[in-house]
């Protein structure tokens, strides 16, 4: 037995990795601040059922449980930060006026992971808009996660709308499904079976049809509107889109549930070229009070470990080599003006040794050719 292995799913970020990691969330925590968004830091574990029950429909299955040795009672390790921001939202700033606008960043623990995507300890950055999940609350939070992407160097970023509770508003208003299970139609939607559909309720087969580009798709699902159930939700969608539109590439699929089963009428996944699957999601859902009261709330969440390890938040390393000897003060002030200085410490120090692209020769900075 080894003492240098780590459990299935969890790994240690090496440089140039957690560099890029922890600059990629003070971009996107500063990006969030300039917009009004202040940073919460929760604690890595809380009462069981304090996280399992404060965003509606959620569900806690993914937490690692343990109990704890004083007070008996079960704990769980954060799965995900959104439902803490919700408690603190509901309780310690249960004052704040309306709408509150929230930041956050830290780990988060699965109790499994699959198999595209293995890591069960993985970093989260995000922002949480509660008391509000209006159409200029969704253009804002989706603006806001463009924004944080960009502002951390983050190209070719896309955005995949969905429309989380529309088989159940249909399926409760205009297109009843007679004895069919709403989560198995809902399963076979997800999955894009069109054959299925067709042998459960053949009436749903135009939500598959309609996955694509986003006007393309919209177009489509107006069409398919029975009764104009769907006409203000799908109006709201595109007023959401035009936030965006044309800093972006946009697509629309309403059958996509997976990973939204606590979102409300609006949910997006966030992609970018390079990236293996998704960077981020967002959504409106609801947070419940202690009295059981409602409140409306909007945001996303970023996959920072995804972001780095597609090496879409990498820099240009740029190290300047100190011989000895060197003007402490111009190392200062090179500093000073962004160089990443390492100063030799010993007479065999080398510029190769310590990873340097430049070095500082008679006072003038120069690079180091290979």
């Amino acid at each position: 037995m080894t003492h240098a292995l780590l459990p299935s799913g969890f790994h240690d970020r090496l440089p140039p990795d957690a560099d890029a990691a922890a600059r990629l969330e003070r971009r996107v925590l500063d990006a969030a601040h300039a917009h009004g968004y202040e940073r919460v830091d929760p604690p890595l574990a809380e009462f069981e059922d304090a996280l399992a029950h404060r965003l509606k429909a959620a569900r806690a299955q993914d937490a690692v449980r343990f109990v704890d040795p004083i007070s008996q009672r079960t704990l769980a390790i954060r799965p995900d930060i959104t439902a803490q921001v919700g408690r603190i939202a509901a309780t310690r700033m249960g004052h704040h006026p309306r709408p509150l606008r929230l930041s956050y960043a830290g780990s988060v623990l699965r109790l499994r992971a699959s198999e595209l995507s293995p890591e069960r300890e993985r970093r989260q950055a995000g922002c949480e808009l509660i008391g509000l999940d209006t159409i200029a609350a969704a253009q804002e939070v989706v603006t806001v996660a463009v924004e944080a992407l960009e502002a951390a160097g983050v190209t070719g970023i896309s955005i995949d709308f969905t429309l989380p509770d529309l088989l159940s508003t249909l399926a409760a208003g205009p297109l009843p499904l007679d004895g069919v299970s709403l989560d198995d139609l809902a399963d076979r939607l997800d999955a894009k079976d069109a054959g299925a559909v067709a042998a459960l309720a053949p009436s749903y087969l135009p939500m598959i049809e309609a996955a694509g580009p986003f006007e393309t798709a919209h177009d489509r699902l107006c069409r398919f509107d029975v009764g104009g159930a769907l006409r203000s939700r799908l109006d709201g969608l595109w007023k959401v889109a035009e936030a965006v539109k044309g800093r972006v590439a946009l697509t629309l699929d309403p059958t996509e549930r997976h990973g939204f089963e606590y979102q409300t009428w609006l949910g997006f996944s966030l992609f970018a070229d390079g990236a293996r699957g998704e960077i981020g999601r967002g959504g409106s859902y609801m947070i419940v009070h202690e009295d059981g009261s409602e409140e409306t709330a909007i945001g996303f969440t970023l996959y920072i470990d995804a972001i780095v390890a597609a090496g879409l938040a990498h820099d240009e390393r740029r190290r300047l080599f100190v011989p000895l000897g060197s003007d402490p003060a111009l190392a200062a002030k090179l500093r000073g003006e962004g160089w990443v200085t390492v100063a030799a410490l010993e007479a065999g120090d080398t510029p190769e040794a310590q990873l340097c692209t430049h070095i500082l020769a008679d006072g003038e900075v120069r690079t180091i050719t290979t």
